[in-house]
C-alpha cells in the first residue's frame, strides 16, 4: 500500500457566519476537508453556496462582518487562527497563497508587473538582492509562458489571459505548500482557459504544491482535479475522486444535477438539462436536507431530518439515499 501524502490543508467542522440586519447568515456549515501534498482538490457548486467564503476563511481574509463560528483550519499542521498578526503576515505567501477571483482587479493598475512581483520579495525576502529578485521574476514569467519584456508592462497593456498568468506567478513566487485558486479562469475565452489550465497542471507537477481549485464549472473541475468536493447551501454534500465522475450513477442528487447541466453537443442541437428551482435562502434554510425542494428523489425523511455523512467506495456523501441500510456505511 502506498504511503499517504502529507496533509497540507485540513478543515475540521468549519462554519462561517455573516452578521446582517436580518440575522446571522450561515454561509459555511460544518465543512471538513483535507487537501494533500501534490494534489488538486476541486470545490464546485452554484454561485452563493459558500465556496469563496471558505477560501477567505482559510486565508483569514474574511470581511469585518464575517467570522468563523466553529471548527479549525490547519495548514501544514499550523492552526491559522492561532497565529498573531505578525506571524500571519509571514505565514501568508510563504505557506499559503491565493489567486483571487478577478485578475482584472487583482493587479495594481498604476504599477508595472516588475514592481508588483518585487513587492512580494521586499515583504518576505528582504535580504534578497535586486539582481536575484529580478532573476526570480524572469523565472516566474517563464513558468507562466510570458515574455520577460512584460515585466515593464502595466496591467492595462496586458490581455486578460496574461493578467491571469501574472496573478498565478505572484501566487507561486515563494513556492508555498498550498495555493487556493478562486475561479481563476472566469471571463476568459475557452482557448485561453485551456492554456491556463494546462499551465497550472504543469507548474503543479514541477513544484509539488497542493491546490484548492474553486469553480462553478463542474466539467472543468472534474477534468483538472484528483478529487472533487461538491458544495450546496454552505455544506459539502459530496467528496469523490474525479475519475468516479465519468457517469452520474452513485452520486449525490445535486452532483448528478450538475453533471446533467453540462451542455451536450450533437450534430443537430445543444441540450442542457438544468436543475429546477433556486438555491435556498441561507437565513431561512428548509427543514431536513437543504436540497430536498429541488431533489427528484425526495422522500418524507428528507423533509424532516438532516442527512448524516455516509461512505460508499471512495466517496463521502451527505444524503439519505446512502444510509447504511440502503447503499453506504456511516462515516
Amino acid at each position: 500500500m502506498p504511503t499517504p501524502s502529507p496533509v497540507v490543508l485540513e478543515l475540521d467542522n468549519v462554519s462561517v457566519a455573516y452578521e446582517s440586519r436580518a440575522g446571522a447568515v450561515n454561509a459555511v456549515r460544518d465543512v471538513s476537508l483535507k487537501v494533500e501534498k501534490d494534489s488538486i482538490v476541486g470545490l464546485v457548486g452554484e454561485s452563493g453556496c459558500g465556496k469563496s467564503t471558505l477560501a477567505y476563511a482559510i486565508m483569514r481574509l474574511l470581511k469585518a462582518n464575517a467570522h468563523v463560528t466553529q471548527g479549525s483550519i490547519r495548514v501544514n499542521n499550523q492552526d491559522v487562527y492561532a497565529l498573531s498578526a505578525k506571524e500571519l503576515r509571514k505565514f501568508r505567501w510563504n505557506e499559503m497563497s491565493m489567486v483571487f477571483q478577478s485578475a482584472m482587479s487583482a493587479l495594481n493598475p498604476v504599477m508595472m508587473v516588475e514592481d508588483q512581483i518585487f513587492d512580494v520579495f521586499r515583504s518576505h525576502r528582504p535580504n534578497m538582492s535586486r539582481s536575484d529578485v529580478l532573476k526570480r521574476a524572469k523565472e516566474l514569467l517563464s513558468l507562466v509562458r510570458i515574455d520577460h519584456k512584460h515585466l515593464k508592462s502595466y496591467p492595462h497593456e496586458l490581455s486578460g489571459g496574461m493578467k491571469q498568468r501574472i496573478v498565478i506567478a505572484i501566487a507561486i513566487a515563494l513556492e508555498p505548500s498550498l495555493v487556493i485558486m478562486d475561479e481563476p479562469t472566469t471571463a476568459l475565452d475557452v482557448v485561453v482557459q485551456r492554456s491556463i489550465l494546462d499551465q497550472i497542471k504543469e507548474i503543479q507537477r514541477e513544484k509539488h504544491f497542493a491546490i484548492l481549485f474553486i469553480s462553478h464549472d463542474f466539467s472543468l473541475v472534474a477534468e483538472l482535479a484528483s478529487r472533487v468536493a461538491v458544495m450546496y447551501a454552505g455544506r459539502l454534500v459530496e467528496n469523490s475522486p474525479a475519475y468516479g465522475l465519468r457517469n452520474s450513477e452513485g452520486h449525490h442528487p445535486y452532483t448528478q444535477g450538475l453533471m446533467r447541466a453540462i451542455p451536450k453537443l450533437t450534430a443537430d442541437e445543444v441540450t442542457i438539462d438544468g436543475i429546477p428551482g433556486n438555491p435556498p435562502d441561507l437565513i431561512t434554510l428548509p427543514n431536513g436536507c437543504a436540497y430536498h425542494p429541488r431533489c427528484p428523489f425526495v422522500f418524507e425523511l428528507c423533509e424532516t431530518t438532516k442527512p448524516e455523512r455516509y461512505r460508499t467506495g471512495e466517496s463521502e456523501l451527505e444524503c439519505h439515499l446512502f444510509a447504511s441500510e440502503r447503499r453506504g456505511s456511516h462515516v
